[in-house]
């Protein structure tokens, strides 16, 4: 009873917001948005990636531009959330998808909530723009790095106390009992407009039955304590589904056949996270690239009316940051950035906006004087002491050092060096300031200033729908 009331709440409240599709759908021609999360990609990060961009392609560096620094329109965006000054992706993206802040550690519930208290949560759920857009009758997509019920991904469709709670066997026997769904449930049960179009990332085994073995990696299994094989139902769903789980299979997927609506997609390519760029490059490309992945999704999603939208995430830029690693960091950011080039070679500005932007920053530094054109992962030496240490460092995290090495001696642009931290953490954390915003095509001009970040779930909603949204706070 309580998940058929939570469902009819949600209904009604995507249906306040939306409003009717035919009223959304009205413009002649279609109109698209594509949304970009690099997950930590702080300013610090694209300025160095930006130096490694050109340093790559032969220049001194400083002077390159990534694809999305092109765009016209720029904003830097404020990234607390109801409750911390410096926040968490689950409270970030729900704010950018929803139009409201919550509080950290929630997907897209109001931040009346206490973070975990399943039983309050009925009843609060923040409808999402994926999901106004599937109630509007648009082809939609989530393409990612991480696992595809991880917290940027999962707050496009789920609505969660706890972003962790990806598969049952990591949730509370309270919340189970109370009703709550674990978020891969959520994704596999999603009942809006004809489900989700394209979903493309990793996370098999929040989906698989526990014991069940990976198809790939050995050791590795299924997860869920319920036995349910979510996969299996999702592919029973509907009449046109298709479920990949490696690159070979993706590459095999037939392209689309002119104006008949291809198969809705599932790509799950690993147990948990897919893998950083540079080890996926390394071992054999056993999975598609996040630039390969995004023009599947424009493919199969563009030439629809009334448009569609896409999530494109770059995950794992944060999940290097939080151990240290530069270079996997810089490394998944021109990944990323190849995925916006491609989206911007496939799209028309005229109906299409893309916007790029991150959900929050890290403690990541770039520091001392190096001369232009010095390795952006190499190293500075003090002009004093003529002591050597890396250029890029963090606030916080692995990388602390009680007694300082000869860095001098060491290798800093080796692929598994961990850049020094300030201040011993087990785990680096985000940092607290703005972040920036590019935008390109419809409606982009509308990005400008110093803007909350909820402001941007605004700016997007009318791109899409062609009006600006209803009685939002």
């Amino acid at each position: 009873m309580k998940r058929l009331a939570l469902k009819g709440v949600l209904l009604l409240m995507v249906w306040s917001i939306a409003g009717a599709p035919a009223r959304l759908s009205a413009a002649s021609s279609p109109r698209n948005l594509i949304l970009f999360v690099g997950d930590g990609m702080g300013v610090s990060t694209v300025t160095a990636a930006r130096i490694y961009a050109g340093q790559l392609a032969g220049g001194p560096g400083e002077e390159h531009s990534l694809s999305f620094e092109t765009f016209p329109n720029l904003a830097l965006v404020k990234t607390y959330t109801a409750d911390l000054q410096v926040p968490d992706s689950a409270g970030t993206m729900t704010a950018l998808i929803t139009g409201q802040k919550t509080r950290s550690g929630m997907l897209s519930l109001s931040s009346e909530l206490e973070r975990g208290n399943c039983a309050d949560s009925f009843g609060k759920a923040l409808p999402t723009l994926l999901e106004q857009a599937e109630q509007a009758g648009y082809r939609t997509g989530i393409v990612t790095t991480t696992s595809i019920t991880h917290a940027t991904p999962g707050a496009a469709y789920a609505h969660a106390p706890d972003r962790h709670w990806e598969n049952d066997a990591l949730m509370p026997k309270a919340a189970l009992a109370s009703g709550c769904r674990d978020i891969a449930r959520q994704l596999i049960e999603f009942e809006l407009g004809d489900g989700i179009d394209i979903l493309l990332g990793g996370g098999r085994s929040h989906f698989l039955p526990a014991g069940r073995a990976d198809p790939e990696r050995k050791g590795a299994s299924g997860q869920r304590a319920d036995g349910r094989d979510l996969i299996a139902e999702w592919l029973d769903g509907g009449e046109n589904r298709a479920y990949v789980w490696n690159s070979a299979q993706f590459q095999a997927l037939p392209a689309p056949n002119g104006d008949a609506k291809p198969p809705q997609v599932l790509g799950l390519f690993e147990p948990l996270d897919m893998q950083f760029e540079a080890d996926r490059a390394a071992t054999g490309e056993r999975e598609p690239s996040l630039a390969a992945m995004t023009e599947f999704a424009i493919r199969r999603l563009r030439n629809a009316a009334p448009g569609f939208f896409l999530l494109v995430e770059g995950g794992r830029i944060d999940h290097a940051h939080h151990v240290g690693n530069a270079y996997r960091a810089l490394t998944d950011t021109l990944a990323f950035d190849a995925a916006v080039a491609r989206a911007l070679a496939l799209t028309d500005p005229v109906e299409t906006l893309i916007l790029a932007t991150a959900d929050h920053s890290h403690s990541f530094t770039i520091s001392g004087y190096p001369p232009r054109g010095n390795p952006i992962l190499g190293k500075a030496r003090d002009q004093e002491t003529g002591r050597s240490y890396p250029t890029l460092g963090y606030m916080n995290g692995p990388g602390y050092r009680r007694t300082l090495p000869d860095f001098a001696e060491l290798d800093t642009e080796a692929p598994n060096f961990q850049q020094l931290a300030g201040f011993p953490l087990p785990s680096g954390t985000h940092g607290g300031e703005d972040v920036a915003a590019y935008a390109i095509g419809l409606g982009a001009d509308k990005l400008r200033g110093v803007m909350e970040q909820n402001r941007i779930y605004h700016l997007m909603f009318e791109a899409l729908f062609g009006r600006p949204p209803e009685a939002q706070p």
